[in-house]
């Protein structure tokens, strides 16, 4: 199941780069980047309001503190989603942006960090991550 829901994140992160860039032509970027966090506040109020409905003073127990921040890193990622398929196109766009994100959760993996369990480095994880850039390389100079 988690395989599936991955599979539907990806192919709803590369529609709406698209989408997002569409609306970036019209509007401009951050009046884009507000519009979409706002619509996104909008809908996950809804979800909640219909689904879950547990209280939002439940943040104050969130710990490490700094995790609270991922909301402005979310206006960081479609700010650069946005540009690089506005420069890129979306496939290549999406191909670089998948590699980097393998790339840091190895990372992330590899030394446990933000409370993640340990697992060490493999060299096979590198060679995979080494062949998908060769593939990004391969794919850019079609």
């Amino acid at each position: 199941m988690g395989i599936i829901i991955a599979l539907i994140s990806g192919m709803l992160m590369s529609i709406q780069g698209v989408f997002n860039t569409g609306i970036t032509k019209a509007t401009g970027n951050w009046v884009c980047n507000c519009f979409v966090q706002f619509s996104a506040l909008i809908a996950g109020l809804s979800v909640w309001l219909f689904f879950d409905r547990r209280s939002f003073m439940l943040l104050k127990d969130v710990t490490p503190k700094f995790f609270l921040v991922s909301g402005i890193i979310g206006t960081g990622i479609t700010y650069t989603v946005i540009k690089s398929m506005e420069m890129l196109g979306p496939a290549k766009a999406v191909m670089v942006i998948v590699v980097s994100q393998i790339f840091v959760a190895y990372i992330i993996e590899i030394f446990g960090l933000f409370g993640v369990e340990k697992t060490g480095f493999q060299i096979k994880n590198l060679a995979g991550i080494l062949m998908a850039v060769a593939g990004i390389i391969i794919f850019k100079n079609k």
